[in-house]
């Protein structure tokens, strides 16, 4: 299976909801809290646009953009119990922020509806990269932005899934995500739609007691992990464990008494494509 014709991704996404439904991904999120902070001021949202916040999971980056558009924000993800998580949080906070039900790659919004679109770790997981690419420069308006934060495949982050992919291996014939971490890549995608692009790496520390307090937290709360390891027998978790803390003991810059390590990112700002002849 190679084409993109032969991949179901219909079930795969099933699949993906039901893995991102598990543990508290609510938990996982705060984690990156200053990303979604870095990546609306890097795409200079202003009062009064309208923002689009794409997979937004329990709302980060859709309360960073409502901070500064005062309001006017939409967040989009196919997982009810994220959106609900959105919802309190925007609550507490007193941001106006609408929290829809939705699809990355069949977005239920206009075209060119919204001044801003931003995706944090969350579009780069749609199966079809393609689709959720052209999903993306669809509902951004002419001359408008599209923000992304994409996890780099040479950082803890991709390295880490990698480790996770030999151990419970994705569907066949799928790309892989951290493909969203390359410029060239990127390019790719979006194309001709889009008049500038311009990439920066960034990144941000986790910060753990150890290797086995970020194994417990990330296999409690982060559904990918979470489900990797309930695949597995115990022979295969207790290798798959193996394998993560080698992972984060390359990255650690704490030494023995923490786990101190960066995440490395790809931030994004295109502009669309004015669509002038």
């Amino acid at each position: 299976m190679s084409t993109t014709e032969e991949i179901d991704f219909d079930a795969i996404k099933r699949a993906q909801q039901q893995v991102w439904s598990a543990g508290d991904f609510g938990m996982v999120a705060t984690l990156t809290t200053i990303v979604g902070e870095d990546l609306c001021e890097a795409a200079e949202v202003l009062p009064g646009e309208r923002v689009l916040d794409v997979a937004c999971g329990s709302g980060n980056g859709a309360l960073a953009a409502a901070r500064r558009a005062r309001g006017n924000t939409v967040g989009v993800d196919f997982v009810p119990e994220l959106l609900e998580h959105g919802r309190r949080r925007a609550a507490a906070e007193r941001l106006e922020v609408e929290f829809v039900e939705g699809d990355a790659e069949e977005l239920p919004f206009d075209d060119a509806t919204f001044d801003v679109v931003i995706s944090i770790f969350g579009a780069m997981f749609a199966p079809n990269q393609e689709r959720a690419a052209a999903e993306l420069l669809r509902v951004c308006r002419p001359g408008g932005r599209i923000g992304l934060a994409n996890w780099t495949p040479d950082g803890l982050v991709g390295q880490a899934q990698k480790a996770i992919a030999q151990h419970a291996p994705p569907p066949p014939g799928l790309k892989p995500s951290d493909l969203w971490g390359r410029e060239g890549r990127l390019r790719e995608l979006l194309g001709e739609g889009i008049e500038e692009l311009g990439v920066r790496r960034r990144e941000f520390n986790f910060r753990f007691r150890s290797a086995d307090h970020w194994l417990e937290f990330f296999r409690t709360n982060f559904g990918p992990v979470k489900t990797a390891f309930e695949r597995l027998d115990e022979g295969g978790r207790e290798a798959l464990a193996a394998d993560a803390k080698a992972v984060l003991g390359r990255f650690n810059r704490a030494g023995e008494g923490a786990l101190v390590a960066p995440g490395e990112y790809l931030e994004v700002v295109a502009r669309r494509d004015d669509g002038d002849p």
